[in-house]
């Protein structure tokens, strides 16, 4: 008898763990700045209280908004570089992305948490949803690059003229230096004395000098 029960016990299907599952589309596509993103999640255990939350880029980094709700009330909260709202349904939970801009295009994840009561359950990462923001960002790019691309140019050249302003500046100077320098060695060369001296060996020679004395009796009185 008893060896029945036990095989009858064990015969019994196991009850799942306790744990959500999250389900996302893998694509949204944004031409009006509006997304609805619906997160759909399923919960096989008694919890009363719950959040969900919105995570944009590949890690998760950013929380876009998030929503708590019980039996009772519901608040939200939202990061402000967006324009985002919660709603808790049966079974999902629905974001929605006003306003959204073409540098909001990223994937975005959601996350539903079992916060009370114990034990605290959370989804495994879901594999994500694009939201691709459509707009001209490519004709924005290559009006803003164009401008800069003539400013620039425009700055190069009247640096060149600048500089080589300068360079033939400093060059005239130099050249005006140089050739009064050379006019006022010549000039020099030519008040040089050229009274002839004593050789050094022959001072003591008593040879006459070279240069004849001076009479200083025309300058008495």
């Amino acid at each position: 008898f008893f060896k029945q029960v036990l095989f009858s016990l064990s015969s019994l299907p196991s009850f799942p763990e306790n744990k959500i599952l999250v389900a996302q589309s893998p694509l949204l596509t944004v031409a009006n700045k509006t997304a609805t993103l619906v997160c759909n999640y399923t919960y096989n255990g008694t919890g009363k209280e719950f959040r969900a939350s919105l995570h944009k880029g590949t890690d998760s980094a950013v929380e876009v908004c998030s929503i708590s709700w019980n039996t009772n009330k519901t608040s939200s909260n939202s990061n402000k570089e967006f324009n985002c709202e919660g709603i808790p349904d049966k079974d999902k939970v629905i974001f929605n992305l006003l306003n959204m801009s073409v540098n909001q295009t990223d994937i975005y994840f959601c996350k539903i948490e079992a916060m009370y009561p114990p034990p605290y359950v959370s989804n495994e990462k879901s594999n994500g949803t694009v939201i691709h923001v459509k707009g001209k960002l490519r004709k924005i790019l290559i009006q803003t690059q164009e401008p800069q691309s003539a400013s620039l140019l425009w700055i190069m050249v009247a640096v060149s003229g600048v500089l080589a302003f300068y360079s033939t500046l400093i060059t005239a100077v130099f050249v005006s230096y140089w050739q009064k320098s050379k006019k006022n060695i010549y000039h020099q060369s030519d008040y040089m004395n050229m009274t002839p001296r004593h050789p050094p060996y022959q001072k003591n020679k008593g040879y006459p000098s070279y240069a004849p004395a001076r009479d200083y009796t025309a300058y008495r009185s």
